[in-house]
């Protein structure tokens, strides 16, 4: 790799698009010297819903950063989530080739590609192919098989898949915006890069990434990532909750949230007021901000309830030590870890993006996390080169490498 290169990343969010540039050292750090925000409504439930106006947000989000940071952007690493991901366990077996049976890089990457061959509708394509342990000659539990004594190889993988329309019109809003795809990663995958250590995923966790429209859901435990899930509930769910019990308008209703709103109402003071106007109405009325919290409760707990759930068909119920980790911008509301705690029986913590330099203090809370993970997930998997067989795809790997060392200049 160079002595110096420049990533970039692109979340495209329901509510915002975030764009980060990141400078990274060859010791593997990374200072961001770039970011960009612009509001976004071409997006419903995480999936592309109007071109032009998803054009428009991107185009403004990556004009800002390169304005900040002095580059043009040319590629960039682009997440995407939604309710049309989905997900799946597979197993590839192989015979260990070569004279003397030893593991060699080629032979785990036959047995991926074994693992990777699974029925899938001709309508969705396969995003990612992770490798989560192998088996040799029958003893499971190995990480690394290259070089150890085999007959036979099998590995277990992670794949993720997504609608084909799906990511051909993401794909699309992004190209139409002047930039080139170097790799689309699974939201909470990249997510995870910026906010969970490597304990959390050993000892098993959960992540949370409340979104606008939706929250993504990846479950991690033995050290690689077992489950992930959307849900078509978010931060927007909770604002429009509000909305329509106390008749405001969505933007009084997000400011009520915000500045008002918590996500225990047992922790309110009864009799503490706040005065709100509603819709058709000239004078103020008061409202308890016990009866807000109660609102933003209702809600919760139905997010919760399906974390629930999602969490019991990963087979993960009572095998998450680090517990839940939280983060998004619904994240931010006020009380919603010990929310979580109580209805899931398990720790729970709001963290923000780790791991990253330069305008830490512009990009250190959870709304930019998902941006910050595709900075580190790009800096991981695009410079080791053993790290990108779980890769989209492998083929033309070099023409993308070589994006990727001129994907911003000067």
């Amino acid at each position: 790799m160079p002595e110096q290169t420049v990533l970039v990343s692109i979340d495209v969010g329901t509510t915002k698009v975030c764009v980060l540039i990141g400078e990274v050292s060859r010791t593997g750090g990374i200072d961001v010297i770039g970011f960009g925000l612009a509001p976004s409504d071409g997006l419903r439930k995480g999936v592309v819903i109007d071109i032009d106006r998803t054009v428009q947000s991107v185009t403004s989000a990556v004009e800002a950063a390169e304005r900040l940071s002095g580059f043009k952007v040319r590629a960039a690493f682009v997440g995407i989530s939604g309710n049309h991901i989905s997900s799946q366990n597979s197993r590839g077996m192989v015979a260990v080739s070569g004279h003397h049976r030893d593991v060699a890089r080629e032979d785990t990457l036959r047995a991926i590609e074994a693992a990777r061959a699974v029925s899938i509708p001709n309508t969705r394509e396969i995003l990612h192919v992770i490798p989560r342990g192998y088996v040799v000659d029958g003893q499971e539990g190995v990480r690394d098989p290259i070089g150890m004594s085999a007959v036979r190889l099998e590995v277990e993988t992670h794949i993720v898949t997504a609608s084909q329309s799906g990511v051909q019109n993401l794909t699309k809003c992004i190209q139409r915006a002047g930039v080139e795809i170097d790799e689309l990663v699974l939201a909470p995958l990249a997510t995870a890069e910026a906010v969970l250590t490597a304990e959390d995923r050993e000892l098993g966790v959960a992540l949370l990434d409340i979104g606008g429209d939706t929250t993504d859901l990846a479950v991690f435990h033995d050290g690689s990532i077992a489950h992930a899930a959307t849900i078509p509930m978010g931060g927007k769910s909770v604002t429009s909750d509000l909305g329509i019990v106390l008749r405001v308008t969505p933007e009084v209703a997000e400011n009520l949230k915000l500045k008002q709103g918590s996500a225990l109402p047992v922790d309110v003071d009864p009799d503490e007021v706040v005065q709100i106007t509603s819709i058709g109405e000239e004078l103020a009325h008061g409202v308890t901000r016990r009866t807000v919290a109660q609102i933003i409760e209702a809600r919760l707990n139905e997010i919760f309830e399906a974390v629930q759930q999602e969490v019991a068909a990963a087979g993960a119920t009572n095998r998450l030590q680090a517990g839940l980790v939280l983060t998004g911008g619904g994240a931010m509301l006020n009380g919603i870890n010990r929310a979580a705690r109580d209805q899931l029986g398990m720790s729970a913590r709001v963290v923000g993006p780790q791991n990253l330099g330069g305008l830490t203090d512009q990009v250190s809370t959870p709304p930019y996390a998902a941006a910050s993970g595709l900075l580190l997930w790009g800096a991981k998997n695009w410079t080791l080169e053993d790290d990108r067989a779980g890769s989209r795809s492998l083929d033309g790997l070099s023409g993308r490498l070589g994006r990727l060392f001129k994907g911003l200049m000067p």
